[in-house]
């Protein structure tokens, strides 16, 4: 896990969240790696992935999907 922050990162929610608020992360993405944060503390903690785990990461859940 990364720790360094770029200086400008774009943020998305995925289309499965709700508009209501609920318990959403936000991602983005820069040259190196994966970023997340809580959606409700846009300026607090984030955690940032090599683009690698992260691939990892959405391909078990997939798997876990079906």
């Amino acid at each position: 896990m990364n720790t360094e922050q770029p200086a400008r990162l774009d943020w998305f929610k995925s289309s499965c969240s709700s508009g209501e608020g609920g318990a959403c992360v936000e991602v983005a993405a820069d040259t190196t790696a994966i970023h997340v944060r809580d959606s409700k503390e846009r300026g607090g903690p984030q955690l940032a992935f090599a683009r690698s785990a992260w691939s990892g990461f959405l391909t078990d859940l997939r798997r876990d999907r079906i």
